[in-house]
């Protein structure tokens, strides 16, 4: 194991931060449907998230064990940090997109392995958070536009904005109750 976060550790982090972001969205609508708007193409945005990623990446790297690929660990750490550089050098389309998927790729490792051999069926709800964290990240990675076409879908209308914050607080609201209740 390389985080050891209990169970209900990461629910009630994981649901505090979708409860309290969502909320975010819930009650300053206008000002956060500016911020997603915007967030794509902000350069300022995607350094910080990509600096979060590399630093991740590199303390990851650089604690675990890599078996047969311990002797390339040295190397793997200058790649880390020239592909960081790299990235913010010459990734001008879409980095805080590129960064955030990173960094959800990044994130669902912990959520995943907090789940391990645990047989509460409660549990699924960081699962499927984690896959879908996966997912999205993948996406976000390779193909960053599709990020701009669902916030442009979502910041469509109020009414629709609304309704995705409000589905987001109600999953980080179930995710703390079964952290509490159950875990």
């Amino acid at each position: 194991m390389i985080y050891q976060l209990s169970l209900q550790t990461t629910g009630l982090a994981v649901g505090l931060l979708l409860v309290l972001s969502h909320a975010l969205g819930l009650i300053k609508s206008t000002a956060s449907m500016d911020f997603a708007r915007a967030f794509p193409r902000s350069r300022p945005v995607g350094a910080i998230l990509l600096l979060m990623a590399a630093v991740w990446s590199f303390l990851l790297v650089s604690d675990i064990d890599l078996g047969e690929f311990s002797r390339l660990r040295k190397l793997m750490l200058v790649g880390i940090v020239a592909g960081a550089v790299l990235s913010w050098m010459y990734v001008e389309e879409f980095l805080a997109v590129r960064a955030l998927g990173m960094l959800l790729l990044l994130a669902a490792e912990p959520l995943l392995e907090s789940c391990a051999l645990r047989s509460e069926p409660s549990r699924l709800l960081l699962v499927i958070l984690a896959y879908a964290w996966i997912i999205a990240g993948l996406f976000f990675v390779g193909m960053p536009y599709l990020l701009r076409d669902a916030v442009k879908i979502l910041t469509s209308q109020k009414q629709i904005w609304r309704l995705a914050a409000l589905g987001g607080l109600l999953y980080g609201a179930a995710l703390m109750s079964a952290a509490l209740i159950w875990w």
